[in-house]
């Protein structure tokens, strides 16, 4: 036992007859070895490439519900009305009217515009 103790820390394995076995066998796990290490550096790229994106993704719907809400304070009649009033265009104090086209005026209509 000492003896294999001795030959493998001398590294007499790789200069022996059969040591091409062995140094095949010891370049594939080299290479293994930077496969390895190459994948998990992909492996933590896209972690915080995934990250990045869930964040901006956050920040993103944050910016559209304020725009929404500006929007809707926006449309209000209120704000409208105001900033009509503003250029000096006031709201009717007379409420609309419904037109009714009766069949006969629309056929004449259709007829006059084709």
């Amino acid at each position: 036992m000492k003896e294999g103790v001795y030959s493998l820390l001398k590294a007499k394995f790789l200069i022996s007859d059969d040591a091409l076995k062995n140094w095949r066998f010891i370049v594939f796990l080299i290479l293994l070895a930077m496969i390895m290490i190459a994948n998990s550096h992909r492996y933590e790229q896209k972690t915080f490439r995934i990250t990045e994106l869930t964040n901006e993704v956050k920040e993103l719907r944050s910016e559209f519900v304020d725009r929404r809400s500006e929007l809707m304070e926006l449309k209000m009649e209120s704000t409208i009305s105001a900033e009509m009033e503003e250029k000096g265009i006031q709201p009717s104090s007379v409420p609309p009217k419904k037109i009714k086209v009766k069949e006969e005026e629309k056929n004449i209509l259709k007829k006059i515009w084709q």
